[in-house]
């Protein structure tokens, strides 16, 4: 069992340490699921991809016009494979993982949106993810026109109307629609956000220790994060892993520009001091 979650991390640590150019976001995804899924067989689920994009290519013809392209990426995900949002249990972390994704055909907004992407990348026809809050969407840029595309709804084209009605779903009717919402996000931080979703998930379900691979991932990502190294310490704690909990939060507490849970950062310190300097 170590030696495969050593594996998953070697595997999920070369992909991170690769330039955005060359971050293969499908690869990445299946990757962040090998420490789940120590026997997943990754080019069983890229070969998947490799269909879908096939039959929409079938399906979709002589005719490659925007409109066309939406539509038979939608024939072919929403209809015929049958992919879609999972309502009943949006915070099953199996929605998070795309081989879960692709074998029960449900997910949420960001993992149907990379499968969404990764088709139409194989087509040829380019999209990329935003970060939209609460709830991740995708954007094709054309020379004349943008339109704003929501694979957990089917592929529907969204307005301004119904992104401002996302929000209002996530913050009640307090924030208006800012451009920031709306910019592109590399496949990198596309990677970043699907394990903060976990790491939230886990952590909601005192799940400590898979939370905390979580967020050693999240590191091989965005490494020397503050907030994260603070994170990870908080969870050696729930772990009992009091000297790296340690070392973590007091990084935290000499690198973070006067955090605001400071005060409650140093009162786990002065704890863990305590613990670390005892005899056994």
């Amino acid at each position: 069992m170590i030696r495969g979650v050593l594996r998953a991390r070697q595997a999920f640590g070369e992909l991170a340490s690769l330039d955005s150019a060359i971050f293969s976001l499908d690869r990445a995804a299946l990757t962040l699921a090998l420490e789940e899924y120590p026997h997943i067989e990754m080019d069983h689920y890229l070969r998947k991809l490799d269909t879908l994009a096939a039959r929409t290519q079938v399906l979709l013809g002589s005719d490659r016009s925007v409109n066309a392209t939406l539509e038979s990426l939608n024939e072919i995900l929403f209809v015929q494979e049958g992919l879609r949002g999972n309502t009943e249990d949006y915070y099953d972390p199996c929605n998070s993982y795309l081989n879960e994704v692709l074998d029960r055909k449900q997910g949420i907004p960001i993992s149907l949106s990379v499968i969404y992407m990764e088709v139409a990348r194989r087509i040829d026809f380019p999209l990329r993810g935003v970060g939209f809050p609460g709830h991740f969407i995708v954007k094709f840029a054309g020379e004349d026109r943008e339109l704003l595309i929501d694979p957990f709804n089917g592929g529907r084209i969204l307005t301004m109307r119904h992104c401002q009605e996302l929000l209002d779903r996530v913050y009640g009717n307090n924030v208006p629609i800012q451009p920031a919402f709306l910019q592109v996000m590399d496949k990198k931080a596309i990677i970043s956000r699907m394990l903060f979703n976990l790491k939230g998930i886990y952590y909601q379900r005192e799940e400590y220790q898979k939370a905390l691979a979580v967020v050693e991932k999240i590191l091989m990502l965005n490494p020397g994060t503050p907030s994260e190294i603070r994170d990870r310490g908080l969870l050696f704690m729930q772990t009992s892993l009091f000297a790296k909990a340690l070392a973590d939060l007091e990084f935290y507490v000499a690198t973070a520009s006067s955090p605001e849970d400071g005060s409650s950062i140093q009162g786990h310190i002065k704890t863990l001091r305590t613990i670390v300097g005892s005899p056994n």
